[in-house]
This record gives C-alpha cells, structure tokens and sequence, in this order.
C-alpha cells in the first residue's frame, strides 16, 4: 500500500512538472532601488518618534499565460533606515524583508490594463534602540492578507511607448507576533511566559497600506526603464502598544520581457 502511495504521489509530481513545462508564459522581472524619507514610532522601545532616510531594494516578477486573464506576482522587498529623534541625541536603526504573493484578474480596456485580486505579505524585520540598555531591540514578524489592484495606462511620447501604472494594497486581515505592554523578550523565549503575542489583527488594529506610483518608457522589446514612488505604510495597535513605520521612496530601475517557450 504505501509503494503504491509513493508511485502515485512521484506520478503527480512529474504530471505537475511536465504541464509547466509545456506551458507558454509571459514574464516581467523588474529591479528597483530606491531613497527617501522613513519615520519610525514603537512605544515598545520609545515614546518618540523617528525621522531619518532609508534605502529600498524591490525585485519584481509578473507571469501570464497568452490567452488567459489571471496574472501571478512574486514581489521582494527589503529596507533599511537609520532614524534620530527630534533632538538628534537617539537613534534607532530598523529594517525589513517583505515577500509577496499576489493573483490578479485582469481587464484590457483598449490603452488602460486594470486588474483586481489580493496579496499575501509575509513581513520579517527588526528595530534597533541604540540607546536602550534594556529591552533595546524590537522584532517584526507578521502576515496579511490585502485586496489590491493595478491600473496600467500605455501611450506614445517620442516614437516610444510609455506606461503610467499605479498599484493599491489594502489591509483586511492577518496576524503579527507582538509582546505585550511591559513583557521582556527573556519572559517570551526564556521563561515560556505567552501573553497573547500572536495576535488576530484587522484592517482596524493593523491599517497597513501600500501604494506605488511608476512611470516606465518601452526603450526596446525587451527592456522597460521605470521611474517611481512606493508609499509602505506599516502601523499597528496591539498589546497596549503602538507602531507605525512609513516608507516614502523615490525609485528607479528596470524590468526585463521574455517569453518561456514550451520545451521542444
């Protein structure tokens, strides 16, 4: 019985394989960095708020079958900031690795693409009080689920096609590992202490948004160079704890057309 399990389960998988493989797909993989402006508040660490600027490097991918209207995404995102508080005597250094899966269902209307699916989020980050003796250091880890939606609008300037092309991400709901008001991460991990630090949270107790803004000029048949705004807004309520994290990036970069051919 369960050699039969095993062949059955190694026949699927190389079914699975075989289909993909014969299967014509359509791929954008696009490159980004980016600078500007953070602002940082985590009552865990501080009653303050910080300011400083921070860098952010998004790796993009968009596949599509010819002939069908679903798109699939893969988006990475990583950032880092350095913040000082308002008087310039305390600094906080924070980062964040962000992976995105989104399925979108998408509307050609002449020149303007629109599309409407969800995103899931899956956020890892740290935020780091250089000045805190105790308790210096917050960790980040959460994971949403957040309608979205893009808009692409195509038109010639210069003999060359151009696309304006805006994108949405909406909080609904998810869960974020938080401790709770005056509990140590030695309670947490060391003395087993739970209190309630997996939280259930909505788009109520966690607002999180996220937009970009891009425009993007066709310069050959397959490369895209892109100019843009990305506007990561994280913020949270949780625990008798308050954060937010704000990203405003002015971004550049590419992304890179081809086609995966069925194999011959």
């Amino acid at each position: 019985m369960m050699t039969s399990r095993r062949i059955w389960l190694a026949g699927s998988l190389l079914s699975v394989f075989c289909l993909s493989a014969y299967s014509q797909t359509d791929v954008s993989s696009g490159f980004q960095i980016g600078i500007g402006a953070t602002n940082i508040l985590d009552t865990y660490l501080s009653q303050e708020k910080f300011r400083g600027t921070g860098m952010t490097l998004l790796a993009t991918s968009e596949r599509q079958k010819p002939g069908s209207r679903w798109v699939t995404t893969l988006q990475h995102e990583l950032n880092f900031a350095s913040a000082d508080d308002r008087v310039e005597t305390v600094n906080e250094l924070q980062g964040d690795y962000t992976f995105f899966y989104g399925r979108y269902y998408s509307m050609p209307l002449g020149r303007l693409t629109l599309q409407a699916g969800a995103v899931g989020a899956l956020n890892l980050g740290f935020i780091y009080n250089t000045s805190n003796s105790n308790n210096p250091a917050q960790g980040r880890l959460s994971l949403n689920i957040m309608p979205s939606a893009t808009a692409d609008y195509v038109f010639p300037l210069f003999r060359l096609p151009w696309t304006v092309r805006y994108e949405v991400e909406l909080p609904l709901a998810g869960v974020m590992f938080s401790p709770n008001y005056g509990q140590s991460y030695y309670e947490i991990f060391s003395q087993g202490n739970y209190d309630h630090n997996i939280v259930p949270v909505t788009f109520a107790t966690a607002p999180n948004f996220r937009q970009t803004l891009s425009l993007g000029c066709r310069v050959n048949r397959s490369t895209t160079l892109r100019l843009g705004y990305l506007g990561d807004y994280q913020q949270a309520r949780v625990n008798n704890l308050k954060s937010h994290i704000y990203h405003h990036r002015l971004m550049i970069g590419f992304v890179r057309h081809f086609t995966i051919s069925p194999r011959p």
